[in-house]
């Protein structure tokens, strides 16, 4: 199979129907909104007391699998991206048994591989890429693959991060003669380098914590805010270097031709603020006529472009910073002061703001879902642009995604001809019903004990947990282990 014609064919998208409006949320906890719409979003799903990782990752499968009327006997490759198991045993064979109670006769088949992805956010592009590895190597004609991504971000109450909470799961279809994107591995970038105490979820944590409803216990991350944009940001850089020594083009003209651009996105700034900075790093390693423009910025700053260059091409230690104790330091001091000045001129509308336009007024609904933020993205990007429509034939799209601890990958694709098609399928929107806004007594109640009390609501047409076991004897045991049903 031609490792030059495959990738991207559907999506299917799951979000939870209990949301925080994050206006209200402002209200609640004398946040500034203003500043809160402008920097997160709108709003954020949380899974209720009878979903859980797995039951988000089965719906979005089971959506895509209707969504595109696929013939489950086709597909041999289940990958799950995410950092969120509760099992360190299993995890995309848990989802592959929780969808064939769904498709009944028709199952996924035996003979399909369920390998589970962990690496922060990145898991899923890891997915992806091993299922696009899979279909060039292993792959009989015909065969398909499907990487689902499933994550909870919980945060808690009073933290920086509270208000990037989310939940939810994007499964995607990838297959040879791709319906949406051809994705060539041979052009991508990436990048990795250990960093300490930037984003972990050691084990400690949930030593003394007394399970919630349904054996449940609460995520939180160990993080260090701004410590890990720093992170983030110096790996992008890293990781589109690498891009550019793949590409015969120079730096400048590699980025110039992307139509759009999809990222990473635990909250609305972050990816803007990474795509800003390879956009000026571009310049900084492209021709006479590109480091003219980058001069122009650094003026604009009262910044020495050499500094700023130097800068901005280095590669600092940044894990020494957590040895240190000085992880509040500002590693780009020069570029950040540049990038300021670069957001107040139109080359910025253009080539930042209109490249990242696609979806992303959806994703401001969504909330971050660590490893599916990218991929839902995409699928928003997609629907946003028939729905616009916007001509992306044969137009090339770049994705660039991130896991914290510390690693990123720059992906370019190639969207097909006819891709409308299929992109029409999505319903990325119609995922964001049913939806139960959660008053503040709710919110507290479902983050810090599992249940937010009665809800009018009942789940339909989903996956969910049944119950958890709690035989311990000396025949049978499965203390721990959840059950599940299809609720039709």
């Amino acid at each position: 199979m031609s490792k030059n014609n495959v990738g991207i064919s559907g999506f299917g998208f799951y979000l939870p129907p209990y949301r925080v409006d994050l206006e209200q949320w402002s209200k609640w906890t004398d946040n500034d909104w203003s500043k809160i719409h402008a920097v997160v979003g709108d709003s954020f799903r949380m899974c209720g007391p009878e979903q859980g990782v797995y039951t988000l990752a089965a719906n979005a499968v089971l959506r895509l699998i209707e969504n595109y009327d696929l013939d489950p006997s086709r597909i041999k490759f289940l990958g799950l991206g995410t950092e969120s198991s509760i099992d360190n045993s299993a995890g995309a064979i848990i989802v592959k048994g929780i969808v064939n109670q769904a498709l009944g006769d028709s199952p996924l088949p035996r003979d399909c591989e369920v390998p589970e992805f962990k690496h922060a956010c990145l898991g899923g592009v890891y997915g992806m890429k091993a299922a696009l590895r899979y279909l060039c190597t292993d792959a009989q004609p015909g065969d398909q693959a499907i990487v689902v991504c499933s994550d909870i971000a919980e945060y808690a109450r009073g933290s920086t991060g509270e208000q990037t909470q989310g939940a939810g799961a994007i499964a995607m279809l990838l297959e040879a003669n791709p319906r949406l994107a051809k994705i060539d591995l041979t052009r991508s970038g990436s990048a990795s380098d250990y960093r300490g105490a930037d984003f972990r979820k050691p084990f400690i944590r949930f030593l003394d914590q007394k399970p919630r409803i349904n054996a449940k216990i609460q995520d939180l991350p160990v993080f260090n805010g701004k410590y890990s944009t720093t992170c983030y940001v110096d790996e992008v850089l890293h990781a589109m270097r690498n891009m550019f020594e793949r590409h015969e083009e120079g730096s400048h003209r590699v980025l110039e031709k992307f139509h759009s651009v999809f990222m990473h996105r635990p909250y609305r700034r972050m990816p803007e603020t990474g795509w800003a900075m390879s956009h000026l790093l571009s310049l900084a390693l492209g021709s006479e006529q590109s480091r003219l423009e980058l001069e122009d910025y650094c003026k604009l700053a009262d910044v020495a472009m050499v500094d700023m260059v130097q800068e901005m091409t280095a590669s600092p230690d940044i894990h020494s910073l957590t040895e240190q104790g000085t992880v509040d330091q500002d590693v780009y001091p020069l570029t950040m002061q540049v990038l300021r000045a670069y957001r107040k001129t139109s080359a910025y509308r253009d080539v930042v703001s209109n490249k990242m336009s696609l979806g992303s007024d959806l994703m401001m609904h969504v909330g971050n879902i660590y490893s599916g933020a990218l991929f839902g993205w995409m699928a928003a990007g997609f629907e946003d642009a028939v729905g616009r429509h916007v001509s992306l034939d044969n137009q090339e799209i770049l994705a660039i995604g991130y896991g914290s601890g510390d690693a990123a990958e720059v992906i370019p694709m190639e969207v097909v001809h006819d891709w409308q098609e299929a992109a029409s399928k999505i319903h990325f929107a119609e995922s964001f019903e049913p939806k139960v806004d959660l008053s503040q007594e709710q919110y507290e109640k479902l983050h810090d004990d599992g249940d937010p009390g009665p809800l009018e609501f009942r789940p339909a047409k989903a996956f969910v947990i049944d119950h958890v076991g709690e035989n311990d004897r000396q025949d049978f045991t499965d203390t721990g282990i959840e059950y599940y049903k299809y609720l039709d």
